[in-house]
């Protein structure tokens, strides 16, 4: 299932793109929240379908040192939404079976920031786990 019910059919794309400041943002947020996860969706442009430039942070998201879990029914309706961002506390960006479970029901593509939380230590993955690239724009 999608975010909004529908049966997914989605392919795996080669890559994406991020914008700077969506990356900036996503990293700051994750050093802030530490020794907490941080978690959201993100957002491509309206008018670029390819380029992730806004984090959408829900409402009720519960934070905790090995989890961020999201309160999906209160996800608007928003087909720009394209995936979901959290951090890890590790120095580890590599999905764990919870993160897996929720990359196949819930989006194309996924990115996990690890400590220390900088431009080196983040990863992209589709949603059936296995690593994209994901371009800094």
């Amino acid at each position: 299932m999608s975010f909004f019910g529908k049966k997914k059919n989605f392919t795996t794309r080669d890559s994406w793109k991020i914008t700077r400041s969506c990356l900036d943002l996503i990293l700051e947020c994750s050093r802030s929240n530490y020794p907490n996860e941080f978690g959201g969706l993100l957002r491509v442009g309206h008018d670029n379908k390819d380029v992730i430039n806004e984090i959408v942070i829900l409402p009720g998201t519960v934070a905790g040192e090995s989890h961020a879990i999201f309160q999906l029914h209160m996800l608007p309706i928003d087909f720009s939404i394209v995936g979901t961002v959290h951090s890890h506390p590790s120095y580890s960006p590599r999905p764990s079976n919870a993160d897996l479970h929720l990359f196949q029901k819930h989006g194309k593509v996924h990115i996990i920031a690890a400590k220390p939380y900088t431009e080196d230590s983040w990863k992209a993955y589709s949603y059936n786990g296995e690593k994209v690239e994901m371009s800094i724009i």
